[in-house]
């Protein structure tokens, strides 16, 4: 399975960006991670196949993931920038059927994307 991302780019604080990421075959969860320089990786949002989301609290109200089975695509719709929302997010998806959330833990994941870039200015 292949990953494919896209959506990154340059915004204003207060602005909006929806990224999205395809899968090349049938995943169940998919979840993006973001990290950047000088800080740890850190899970973002993430929906199984069945609709069961999990989010970061620091995202919880202004970030949205949705998922549409038919092209296994998960977009994540990202509502009021704020800077410290910089980093570079990465898309990734497991193989692990039947959980009831997305997993948190990273090394769960079995596949991950090339990642696309998110510059907030503020």
């Amino acid at each position: 399975v292949q990953l494919q991302a896209s959506g990154g780019g340059l915004v204003q604080a207060g602005g909006s960006l929806r990224l999205s990421c395809a899968a090349s075959g049938r995943v169940n969860a998919m979840t993006w991670y973001r990290q950047s320089p000088g800080k740890r990786r850190e899970l973002v949002a993430g929906i199984t196949s069945a609709g069961s989301t999990k989010y970061a609290d620091s995202v919880k109200g202004r970030f949205t993931i949705s998922r549409d089975n038919s092209k296994n695509t998960v977009y994540l719709q990202m509502n009021s920038l704020k800077p410290e929302d910089t980093a570079g997010y990465y898309c990734a998806a497991s193989l692990r059927f039947g959980v009831p959330r997305p997993p948190s833990d990273a090394l769960e994941y079995d596949y991950w994307g090339q990642g696309t870039l998110v510059t907030v200015s503020s």
